[in-house]
């Protein structure tokens, strides 16, 4: 009887740690675009007191990291049901993995063929290309990591990163 009491315990308090301690919990946008859709799944880091970009930030300027994974854990997956025009960039209809090159001008989203990795395999030869970002300042810092997608009228549509003082953006156009 006591064994089975402790157990519970146990498994209730690891259950606990698992949903409310996650330091970079799951989380996902989506857009409905001309009926298709894209969506973008990532783990959201919070910034919790340390510098994520720039000199001596923990993402950018860290020779271990010169990619970032667009958020936590896992890879950031992306899904589109259409193929899409990134200001430049055919992605044909899919699944890939979103990175960001996060250097100090300009910022690159990377768009990348392998999909179901953990977030720190990123292999540059599978990159289907890379664009540029708009990137500015937020009013007030950004404490958790946020991606957003979208519509911005018609075909098109803008994917955004916010995270620490900096927003980057990218727009799109559903083919």
């Amino acid at each position: 009887m006591i064994k089975s009491i402790l157990m519970s315990a146990v498994l209730m308090t690891a259950a606990m740690i698992s949903v409310q301690g996650q330091p970079s919990p799951a989380a996902q946008t989506s857009v409905t675009i001309g009926g298709k859709q894209l969506a973008i799944k990532y783990s959201a880091p919070s910034v919790k007191g340390r510098q994520m970009f720039g000199d001596g930030g923990r993402i950018s300027k860290d020779p271990t990291y010169p990619v970032w994974r667009a958020g936590a854990n896992s890879a950031t997956a992306f899904h589109t049901d259409a193929d899409l025009d990134i200001k430049g960039l055919h992605v044909p209809a899919g699944d890939y993995t979103i990175f960001v090159l996060a250097t100090p001008e300009p910022w690159q989203l990377i768009v990348n063929k392998q999909t179901k990795q953990w977030g720190l395999a990123y292999k540059q030869d599978m990159d289907l290309g890379r664009v540029t970002m708009d990137v500015s300042k937020p009013s007030a810092p950004i404490e958790t990591f946020k991606i957003t997608l979208s519509s911005t009228g018609g075909n098109a549509g803008k994917l955004q990163l916010e995270f620490e003082n900096y927003i980057a953006s990218v727009p799109f156009t559903v083919k």
